[in-house]
């Protein structure tokens, strides 16, 4: 199974699951939320 390591946003697991494929997420803590968000925000604001 291929590892991602990605916010996911909502529905996006009830997808995967429509198309049959399975998954594992969890919760992050919030010191685990803010890191994951600026991550995020870093690669929203990256220019191609």
């Amino acid at each position: 199974m291929a590892v991602y390591n990605k916010l996911v946003r909502d529905l996006i697991p009830a997808i995967i699951q429509h198309q049959g494929h399975s998954y594992r997420s969890r919760i992050l803590d919030p010191s685990e939320y803010k890191e994951a968000l600026e991550k995020k925000l870093q690669e929203e604001i990256e220019v191609d």
